[in-house]
């Protein structure tokens, strides 16, 4: 009887095991699945570091009482291998050859100083100009119409530009790109929102005319008061049906908004393949994790830096709750990226900058 009771205590935390495992690669895999068609199933690898976690969890259990059953979570982690090195890949360090180009994107948080500091905008000059970045995209860069803001960064980068994508009262956001190469023209790539956009700018680099995409896509239209119910959840704080009811207004929000960005990330990549002649490097604020619709959708014929060259999570989120990589920069083939990195001793927003070398080669 003991026996019995044993063996069929196996075989549910065995079951448990597979279910996680089935909800883990359901997470993993979830950036195949457009937001458009199924809001809330693409928003489930938000989810994903949970139950990659949890299958750890089962592993350490079988290891302990029955090491022979361990192949189960073993074998969860070896399919879902590719969306566990999207989220969190392991390169080692690189040595970065001369005449590379240093790309910098910053979601400044229109230089508010992330609650800490009051002279954000001269914190962010001087990071750049330490960084000796020779491109640097900027979203939520809402000051630079300042003139004075501006002349500071002639002071730095000779060539600089701000597009504003809207200028009320309720709400204001731009974005920026500060260089060392000639800007030759640039252009809108034109999608609904309300307050988002991305833009195409056209620098000159010697011989060379290099395509720069500076891209906030749409928020996620969260609350704080949306943030403090959902930190509440994962902590425990709130729950029965009023943890499911606010999970499930949450969910609805992101899902709805995840829809928007799917469409967004698919318009910019539509214009990268229409001007693929040109070497382009991909800046964006994605509002999104690395297992989303819109990340998988931007990087789509295109190298993503982070995960080719990058260690570890790469959190660019800092604020509670929300601890993902929604920075990214891609490349074409036409470079080598080198390095890329989140800058986590930055606070001066409520994103890391993301840091990335690139080097011009002669791939088509």
């Amino acid at each position: 009887m003991i026996k019995q009771l044993k063996q069929f205590s196996v075989n549910m935390v065995a079951g448990a095991n597979v279910a996680t495992i089935a909800v883990m690669l359901l997470c993993g895999y979830s950036d195949h699945i457009s937001p458009e068609n199924h809001p809330l199933i693409a928003c489930s690898g938000l989810f994903f570091p949970f139950f990659l976690l949890l299958n750890l969890a089962f592993l350490l259990f079988w290891l302990i009482f029955k090491w022979t059953r361990a192949w189960i979570p073993v074998a969860g982690y070896l399919a879902a291998y590719t969306p566990i090195a999207t989220y969190m890949p392991l390169n080692p360090p690189q040595n970065v050859p001369d005449s590379c180009i240093k790309v910098v994107s910053y979601n400044v948080c229109t230089y508010g100083g992330n609650y800490k500091y009051k002279d954000a905008f001269e914190r962010c000059l001087d990071y750049f100009s330490q960084q000796k970045a020779d491109i640097v995209c900027v979203q939520e860069d809402v000051d630079t119409w300042r003139h004075y803001v501006m002349q500071k960064y002639e002071e730095i980068f000779p060539y600089n530009d701000t597009t504003v994508f809207s200028c009320s009262k309720k709400l204001f956001n731009a974005v920026g790109i500060h260089t060392r190469y000639p800007i030759l023209r640039k252009e809108r790539i034109e999608y609904p929102s309300l307050g988002n956009g991305s833009v195409a700018y056209y620098l000159k680099r010697g011989n060379d005319t290099l395509l720069v995409i500076n891209n906030h896509l749409e928020s996620t239209h969260l609350t704080k008061k949306d943030r403090q119910h959902y930190e509440g959840i994962l902590h425990g704080k709130i729950k029965g049906d009023t943890a499911r009811s606010e999970s499930m207004m949450i969910i609805g929000k992101l899902g709805k908004y995840a829809a928007k960005r799917a469409m967004q990330a698919e318009t910019v990549h539509r214009y990268i393949e229409q001007h693929r002649q040109y070497p382009t490097i991909v800046c964006a604020d994605l509002n999104d994790t690395p297992v989303s619709y819109a990340r998988r959708t931007m990087a789509e014929g295109l190298t993503d830096c982070f995960l080719e060259t990058g260690r570890g999570i790469g959190l660019s989120y800092n604020q509670k709750g929300f601890w993902v990589r929604i920075d990214h920069i891609f490349c074409s083939s036409h470079f080598t990226p080198y390095n890329c990195e989140i800058d986590s001793k930055v606070d001066f927003s409520d994103h890391y900058p993301i840091v990335c070398s690139l080097k011009l080669g002669d791939n088509p």
